[in-house]
């Protein structure tokens, strides 16, 4: 399996952010390549199924998710159910600050919280790219799979720091520039 983990701080409460990441449907406003969410059944807990419909180039796939555990206010999990072995989390993990290091902060992050509260917003992803086939996309002619797989593996990455990077400022209310921890453990990106 592949992974990708992006982790950013987020200068709110922790409750806060969980519930933000709750609303899956919204998630379409931080991707490039993500048009729609679709929720199939559920409320945002275990069970929920979601339709992601994502679109690149002349492609169009709709992937199917589920929420597979929710533990309030840490920690959600989901998984793809069709076509690709693919699972992952979000997971938000409260944070002391350091007064001092509060006041070197980006004064635009913290101005919205006066209590100074954050958390490490964490989103790992752990993918088969193998595990995607041929027959699953509805390819142009003369189009080859490997070479679509060949051009969409490397934007994986630069696609989970966008999201990222889009959610935190969502969250505290304005763009800035955020420092993201990026790991990639894979051959292909």
């Amino acid at each position: 399996m592949d992974e990708i983990r992006v982790s950013a701080v987020v200068y709110v409460p922790q409750e806060e952010a969980f519930e933000f990441l709750l609303d899956f449907p919204g998630y379409a406003e931080y991707s490039q390549y993500l048009e729609a969410v679709e929720t199939y059944e559920g409320d945002g807990g275990p069970g929920t199924r979601y339709g992601l419909t994502f679109s690149w180039w002349q492609l169009s796939y709709t992937a199917h998710s589920k929420v597979t555990d929710v533990d309030s206010p840490d920690r959600i999990d989901w998984r793809l159910t069709k076509d690709i072995d693919a699972y992952g989390y979000w997971h938000v993990d409260p944070l002391e600050l350091d007064p001092a290091e509060t006041l070197k902060t980006d004064a635009a992050a913290v101005s919205g919280n006066p209590e100074g509260e954050a958390c490490e917003v964490t989103f790992q992803v752990f993918f088969d790219p193998d595990s995607a086939r041929a027959g699953v996309f509805d390819l142009p002619a003369l189009v080859s799979f490997d070479w679509v797989l060949s051009k969409v593996i490397p934007r994986i990455k630069r696609e989970a720091e966008r999201i990222v990077s889009r959610a935190v400022a969502d969250l505290e209310g304005q763009p800035r520039a955020v420092e993201l921890d990026v790991h990639v453990d894979s051959q292909r990106l």
